[in-house]
């Protein structure tokens, strides 16, 4: 049977299926009340992982989720993630993963989220400019005085995490990957034989995707959405994966979690592992 839950690092138990807070709306008004709604909903029904980062409103997104959740029950594992620098106007927003920048965002990442440690730190993305030695050394010295629990990756490939796994212990990879888009399926198989935690962001398909009829299918045969199909495939793929699909719907969350009593067949499953998917890139 699957597990519902995974230790992350060993060390931090968390349900499955995590919420990625990206699309909470932050502005003032409405649209706030509804996501702070959303995100203290999510406790409600049993989630234990939030993924946040500096990047989704600049910090306002960990500052919602302060005014949301804190003080935060013990068994929640709010993640962030640093190394995007705010870009100026009608600029892309740059990698930065030089030592006194992360510092920076480190120290404002615990400002900001009213915590003395944060369990799961996060590189946004590494820096191809900056020594990785240089980089997650950094975020080595932080973990050494207590202020960071443990430290994860973004949008690596498999040789990048080999080599990450040789200055540090790393707990997470947070990857594109669903089950219509498995261009990082030899990423997932190395974080299975380590047993470190696979985040895939995008979990769920856009539902004109090729081969959403084939979910749309087995969902049918279940009485569940195609979301949900797409999330418990997820979690039967290995018990490293925690999915975090993003909501700012009540009604969607609750569908979201409630995937994770889902069991697919032997059979549904091989139908949906037979999906042609289009070539990477």
């Amino acid at each position: 049977m699957t597990s519902s839950t995974f230790r992350i690092g060993g060390e931090i138990p968390v349900h499955r299926i995590g919420f990625g807070a990206m699309r909470l709306a932050t502005e003032a008004g409405a649209a706030r009340k509804a996501s702070i709604e959303v995100a203290r909903r999510a406790v409600d029904l049993g989630v234990t992982l939030i993924d946040t980062a500096y990047m989704y409103g600049w910090g306002a997104n960990e500052e919602l989720l302060v005014e949301a959740l804190y003080p935060y029950p013990d068994d929640l594992l709010i993640a962030t993630k640093v190394a995007i620098e705010r870009p100026g106007p009608g600029e892309e927003a740059p990698v930065n993963g030089r030592p006194e920048f992360l510092r920076e965002q480190v120290e404002q990442a615990l400002r900001r989220l009213r915590v003395e440690r944060i369990g799961l730190l996060q590189m946004h993305r590494l820096d191809p400019k900056v020594p990785l030695a240089d980089q997650l050394g950094t975020l080595r010295e932080f973990q050494l005085d207590g202020r960071i629990g443990h430290i994860g990756l973004s949008e690596v490939t498999a040789d990048e995490l080999r080599e990450a796994q040789q200055i540090v212990d790393v707990a997470s990879v947070q990857n594109r990957y669903s089950v219509l888009d498995r261009e990082h399926e030899a990423v997932l198989d190395a974080c299975d034989a380590a047993g470190i935690a696979f985040l895939p962001w995008r979990p769920v398909h856009p539902a004109a995707s090729s081969g959403a009829a084939e979910i749309e299918a087995v969902a049918t045969e279940l009485g569940a959405t195609a979301a949900q199909i797409a999330l418990a495939w997820l979690l039967g793929r290995s018990p490293v994966v925690l999915p975090i699909p993003g909501t700012a719907s009540l009604d969607h969350l609750a569908e979201n979690v409630a995937a994770a009593g889902l069991r697919l067949s032997a059979e549904q499953r091989e139908r949906l592992d037979r999906i042609t998917l289009p070539p990477a890139g």
